[in-house]
């Protein structure tokens, strides 16, 4: 530990050592006070055909010669400017706008795609803009996935009527959630969180394949899943959007903008949803969507200082949750089936950020969040109570060796986690802490190869000291053909209960030492994963495209089970020998031509878990995948337009676990059908009418003894489909932009 820090601190020490043979610098464009970059300007020597361009970060580098001293730098739509170097320093270029320049006979246009891949960064990582999200109902953040193939999204039980996320085949626990990159969905909230982060909230969606970068923590094991809240700064003053579906659910969600100064703005956003219609569509007298009731309160304040180079943010958050679930009748008559999830939660969280006006590659960066959960809830006869208080702390500090194209990040993190559970009559009480350190090293050419090493060290109570080692590689074959690569390794402590509440829709038995012992009687979780990335740009018919091939295996040394396999029983172990394995690949196809783009991909997985008895397929868990969607806008007439998506999705077979209700030993293969028709009237107000699971794929019987819900064969968890069959909906968006 002591040689680590030794280490950074020696690094950062030689930074203004070297003498510099080469101009460094960095190329912006400002809008209301903050800076942004701009990839692929053209800088070169000015009389000469000595040049570069600038990275997706707007950082270039640029060997001297002797001819001049001028330097040009270029962008389409900004003026150009010629900076004359003088002495070696870090040169930050600010552009602006060229309107006198406009042309007046010809307009050009080019549809930002509304899912981005980054063809430079080394990680492999998905960007979802806010207009992706608007394609799909996409009420909240669980359902922000339909119309993009990276993650998997699936029905969790026939109750609750909760989605559940998959990426590389493996559930939302082994993925790390954050909320602009602060850990958000975990432990308590593992199961409903994601549907407390409502859709119209979002910015921007990033998904990492892999492990993820080391300063994120140590609890990523398949991938990452960063969600950019709006910002007061660049928020718009009204936005209100509303929802109606034919399950009966009602929504309105409104933002204001407020500006209190020139550098301090902020934005109050409410949500509030509600379902009081009783839907029976299977006719086995259970609810199939739960009655519910939420109001979500979020109030974000933003400080931005550009000429002294500060920016901060301070969040506050409440909110109240009420679900309804069981048998109809239970709403009256309490001898029924039903039940009751109640959460509260209250989160607040503080962000930092300081950029050196006159040194900018040198930036410090300061998080602190604390949150608390609490969960009161019914299944039936049982009873499961979680509070969890969260505290999270990291420090972050980012420079440069000699030149842009060696970077570090060095930081500390602290996590402190207390969990306080009731499980039917037991309590079980838990406190988590850690202390990390961590390193990051990036290589960056600026033409075809950059890499990123990365290595932090955790001391933690429960799981005493480790080490956490993480790469990731891009290399370009050719202008065209992009290689990328990861490997990396994370752990983590499983929350059996909080994570699999499902075990509460059936009457299956638990072993009293579940209940009882140190960490469940259970061992933490540790896994390496390791993949790779090849994409293919491709132009066709005066189109552009990528063919995309990525695979990714995990391999556990003690992976938690969790084993249905016994029906009636419920048991957990580790699975020791290291045998239990996630392979995943995936063939993608996109393709977009002026104002229409489609995406395909096929996966297959290869997911298997060693049970006492051997080594079996993960149930439920399709064989393979197929995806397409297709999305089109008509053209404008003044500021009137139409979109319209149009999403399909086959699941494979899945292997099913013995139960009193499936002879068969794998499902049938079934797909659905979304889609969604907008009608833009202005940049000011639009509605938007759609529809999911159009065929109307319904799964048989989803609850096994729903006729007897007491009864020991009682299970509403062995979910493969849709329960609901085709579910409407339609709302409008409503803008104040100025």
């Amino acid at each position: 530990m002591k040689s680590f820090f030794s280490l950074s601190f020696l690094l950062l020490a030689f930074v203004n050592l070297y003498s510099q043979e080469k101009v460094i610098g960095k190329v912006v464009f400002e809008d209301s006070g903050l800076s942004y970059p701009i990839g692929g300007s053209s800088i070169y020597w000015q009389g000469t055909q000595s040049g570069t361009i600038s990275n997706d970060n707007g950082e270039f580098e640029i060997q001297k010669i002797e001819s001049t001293n001028n330097l040009v730098i270029s962008y389409i739509g900004f003026k150009t400017q010629i900076i004359l170097i003088e002495k070696d320093k870090f040169y930050n270029v600010v552009l602006v706008y060229d309107d006198e320049n406009e042309l007046d006979d010809v307009t050009v246009t080019k549809r930002r795609n509304a899912v981005q891949r980054s063809y430079i960064l080394p990680q492999n990582v998905v960007k979802i803009s806010e207009q992706e999200l608007l394609n799909a109902a996409c009420c909240n953040l669980s359902e922000s996935f339909e119309t993009n193939p990276s993650i998997d999204v699936n029905h969790s039980d026939a109750v609750t009527g909760t989605k559940q996320i998959e990426m590389l085949g493996l559930k939302s626990p082994y993925i790390l959630i954050t909320e602009e990159n602060v850990p958000m969905v975990r432990g308590a909230s593992q199961t409903f969180g994601l549907g407390f982060t409502p859709g119209t909230w979002i910015e921007s969606i990033q998904v990492t394949k892999g492990m993820g970068s080391v300063i994120n923590g140590y609890e990523s094991i398949v991938g990452q899943i960063n969600t950019e809240l709006k910002k007061p700064l660049t928020d718009i003053p009204l936005y209100i959007n509303m929802f109606n579906s034919a399950d009966g659910r009602y929504e309105l969600n409104t933002q204001v903008k407020s500006i209190v100064s020139q550098k301090i703005k902020t934005s109050f956003f409410a949500h509030y949803n509600k379902r009081d219609q009783i839907n029976d569509k299977n006719k086995d007298n259970f609810i199939d969507k739960p009655i519910q009731n939420q109001i979500n309160l979020l109030n974000r304040w933003q400080y931005t200082n550009a000429e002294k180079g500060v920016v901060s943010f301070f969040n506050l958050r409440i909110l109240d949750d009420l679900k309804k679930i069981g048998e109809k009748s239970s709403l009256t008559d309490d001898s029924k089936w039903g039940g009751r999830i109640k959460t509260k939660r209250f989160d607040t969280s503080f962000k930092l950020g300081y950029v050196n006006p006159n040194i900018p590659y040198q930036t410090v960066g300061f998080q602190l969040a604390f949150n608390v959960h609490d969960q009161n809830s019914v299944y039936g006869n049982s009873i499961y109570n979680i509070k969890q208080e969260s505290l999270f702390l990291n420090l972050l500090y980012n420079t440069m060796i000699s030149n842009t194209k060696n970077k570090i990040k060095i930081g500390l993190n602290y996590s402190y986690d207390q969990y306080d559970e009731l499980v039917f009559i037991y309590d079980i009480f838990r406190s988590d802490k850690s202390l990390g350190s961590f390193f990051e090293y990036s290589y960056d050419n600026l033409n075809n190869l950059n890499f990123v090493l990365g290595l932090r060290y955790d001391t933690h109570n429960n799981m005493g000291s480790f080490f956490t080692p993480r790469m990731h590689f891009r290399y370009n074959i050719n202008d065209n053909l992009s290689l990328k690569g990861a490997y990396g390794q994370g752990r983590k402590l499983a929350n059996i209960f909080s994570e699999n509440q499902i075990i509460f829709l059936t009457n299956r038995s638990i072993e009293n030492k579940f209940l009882s012992e140190k960490l469940y009687g259970l061992n933490p979780e540790k896994a390496s994963n390791y993949g790779f990335s090849l994409d293919q740009k491709f132009n066709l018919f005066g189109g552009q495209g990528n063919l995309i091939f990525d695979y990714y295996s995990t391999r556990f040394s003690n992976k938690v089970i969790v084993d249905y396999e016994n029906f009636g029983k419920i048991d957990f172990y580790n699975s020791d020998y290291g045998k239990s394995k996630s392979n995943s690949s995936q063939f993608e196809v996109l393709f977009s031509k002026n104002n229409w783009n489609i995406t395909a991909a096929y996966k297959m997985y290869d997911v298997e878990n060693f049970y006492k008895d051997g080594l079996k397929e993960k149930p439920l868990q399709p064989k393979n995948i197929i995806f397409f969607n297709y999305g089109v806008e008509s053209n404008r007439v003044g500021e009137k337009f139409w979109k319209f998506n149009f999403t399909y999705n086959r699941l494979g077979k899945q292997r099913l676990m013995r139960n009193p209700r499936d002879n068969n030993l794998y499902t049938q293969p079934h797909f659905s059908i979304n889609s969604q028709i907008t009608r833009i009237f202005s940049s000011k107000f639009e509605v938007y009418l759609g529809g999911e699971n159009l065929n109307n794929y319904k799964q048989k019987d989803p609850i096994i003894m729903a006729s007897n819900p007491f009864s020991s064969d009682f299970d509403a968890s062995i979910i493969h489909g849709p329960i609901f069959g085709s579910m409407y909906y339609a709302g409008l968006r409503f803008k104040i932009l100025n």
